[in-house]
């Protein structure tokens, strides 16, 4: 009871499990990784190369990536890059299997916020993710209230949305709604994960209060504009940036 207490204080805002993307192309250190970030309650996606990492990241979305610096492809730095050109702020704790102080020196100034070298513990890879995600997550805190979606600002301090710099009013629970899906763009949420986050499944019964809010959405955020909100027929709902 005890260390699922301690697993879950570490939860994204709106609730749901830190996502870590684990790189490495040793399969059994792969998945020896994902087993033990998997036992404190996150998410953890993986990838075995390089330009594997890059695709994973932009559908996964992580809140920190274990990233090893010698891969089948590119190496770790270029997979940085790339990742850095995408989401600045995504904390990278790095694996190598060398040890000199060069190479530690060229991860970090690359814009690594950590490394461990192999061989290591898990229990040491679990507590240093958990060090840049807090800070990571106050950093966050520190910049500022807005969550930005493309042309979509929601604005959780003074609960104001707008889009294009158009004031848009919203009820309380369309609020809740939208800053769940901006929480989580491009990503596709289904119906039972909306009513789980949104209404602790305390919606009177009523069996398509999601649809409906979701028009209710649509009506003022898509209005005569690019639409953000989409439908996957039987998968769910997505919001994104429009073209």
């Amino acid at each position: 009871m005890a260390n699922a207490e301690v697993r879950g204080q570490l939860r994204r805002p709106d609730g749901s499990p830190v996502r870590v993307l684990v790189v490495d192309d040793e399969a059994t250190l792969a998945e020896l990784l994902t087993m033990a970030l998997r036992f404190e309650g996150w998410e953890v996606s993986s990838a075995a190369d390089g330009l594997g990492a890059v695709r994973a990241a932009r559908d996964f979305r992580p809140d920190a990536v274990v990233l090893d610096m010698m891969l089948p492809d590119i190496d770790g730095l270029e997979v940085l890059r790339r990742l850095r050109a995408e989401s600045p702020d995504v904390p990278v704790l790095f694996l190598t299997a060398r040890d000199s102080v060069e190479d530690r020196i060229t991860g970090l100034t690359a814009g690594g916020d950590d490394y461990v070298t192999k061989p290591f513990s898990l229990e040491e890879v679990v507590a240093r993710l958990r060090g840049l995600i807090r800070r990571a997550a106050r950093s966050e805190l520190l910049a500022g209230s807005q969550i930005v979606v493309g042309d979509l600002v929601l604005d959780e301090d003074s609960h104001e949305v707008r889009r294009g710099g158009k004031l848009i009013n919203m009820t309380a629970r369309e609020f809740e709604l939208l800053r769940y899906l901006m929480r989580n763009p491009r990503r596709v949420l289904s119906k039972a994960q909306i009513l789980d986050r949104v209404w602790n499944y305390d919606f009177g019964g009523q069996a398509n209060v999601v649809e409906l809010y979701i028009s209710y959405l649509r009506k003022k955020i898509d209005a005569g504009l690019p639409p953000m909100i989409h439908t996957l027929r039987g998968a769910g709902y997505v919001l994104k940036p429009s073209e």
